[in-house]
């Protein structure tokens, strides 16, 4: 079992050539959002270009994407016709996924049946290297042969993985190891357990990340983890590294805000210590 530090690190974020060029380090499909909550795919989208993306474009029913256009002139935003996702975004939201190089979904999207059936049948048609978090954890549940041989992430807390298993983690880490292999192996994909100490697994390769601050409750800290962990895959990071990495970076930090702000931070706090995570692997 490995254990994930900062060296891992540095075989992604490796000097980039002096030519590099927009588009060399991925464009990030967000979809996620809905008539009450916008905030899950605007911190999906702030906390990867924080982590290296190139571009990030948030496919969102109306008011959640003009709200989250005012967030930062950097995202760019496509409003879906409604106040949710629907089986008639279905093609619209297929078309925008051929032009980008790995998705996020769920966050802000609620559990209406619909809804959750939409995301199923975009799972199941997608081609691209997708992290499933939140309310998509809640539809791929019901269909879970649809992660099968796809270059999936999911990263569930432990009610999450309960509504994914049937099984419902306790604190012991020799248990939720043994659980999130067992359940990575069945359904063939990577999972990302978020907790105290994370544990991620594919089914043949385990690692355990230990960065992290029992101050990290806040909303929003988990939408940061699927937006780094999303910025990796775009720039076509392997699923178990980018997991890997995406937690050390979520937990660090988390570790460095939690120690400026304690009882009083937040999501948007976390987003601002990302660049120090990332160039503390360079020294």
């Amino acid at each position: 079992m490995l254990g994930v530090n900062k060296n891992l690190l540095k075989a992604v974020y490796q000097k980039r050539d002096e030519w590099s060029r927009k588009y060399n380090f991925g464009h990030l499909l967000v979809i996620g959002g809905s008539k009450l909550y916008s905030g899950s795919p605007a911190f999906n989208a702030l906390a990867a270009y924080r982590a290296g993306v190139d571009l990030v474009t948030v496919a969102a029913p109306e008011r959640a994407a003009n709200i989250i256009a005012s967030f930062a002139p950097d995202i760019i935003t496509y409003p879906l016709k409604g106040d949710k996702l629907e089986k008639k975004h279905l093609k619209e939201i297929l078309d925008l996924s051929l032009r980008k190089t790995a998705c996020v979904i769920g966050g802000g999207l609620g559990r209406d049946r619909q809804t959750l059936e939409t995301v199923v049948e975009f799972l199941k048609e997608v081609n691209l290297p997708c992290v499933i978090d939140a309310d998509a954890i809640h539809a791929v549940a019901e269909q879970p042969k649809i992660l099968e041989n796809k270059s999936f992430v999911i990263t569930p807390h432990s009610n999450e993985f309960f509504v994914l298993s049937g099984l419902h983690p306790t604190t012991h880490i020799n248990e939720r190891v043994r659980y999130t292999e067992e359940i990575a192996r069945s359904l063939k994909t990577t999972i990302l357990l978020k907790g105290h100490i994370d544990v991620i697994s594919n089914g043949r390769m385990t690692a355990i990340n230990r960065t992290g601050s029992p101050m990290m409750t806040k909303g929003g800290m988990g939408d940061t983890l699927a937006g780094i962990c999303g910025a990796l895959l775009a720039r076509d990071v392997d699923t178990f590294t980018a997991a890997c990495v995406a937690a050390y970076i979520n937990g660090s930090a988390g570790e460095l805000a939690s120690e400026k702000f304690g009882e009083s931070v937040t999501a948007s706090d976390l987003i601002k210590e990302i660049p120090k995570v990332i160039a503390d692997t360079k020294k």
